[in-house]
């Protein structure tokens, strides 16, 4: 399985993708987190179950799928 330089993170009502690191030993950003993300947002991180379940950020996807393409 490929290592990808991003992480997916809820923040701002959709699921953003960031390449900002996460804290030592974080999965996940937790909430309220300051983040960057691949669409250009600064946003705050929420790592709550319901906010997995938001859409993804088109934009975000769009990066992270270029990003990964070029990785491979």
């Amino acid at each position: 399985m490929a290592v990808y330089p991003f992480h997916w993170v809820p923040a701002g009502g959709a699921r953003h993708a960031s390449t900002d690191a996460r804290p030592d030993g974080a999965l996940a950003y937790p909430s309220g987190t300051g983040v960057r993300t691949l669409c250009g947002a600064d946003l705050v991180a929420d790592n709550s179950e319901v906010a997995w379940l938001w859409s993804t950020c088109a934009d975000c996807n769009a990066a992270a799928r270029r990003i990964a393409d070029n990785a491979d």
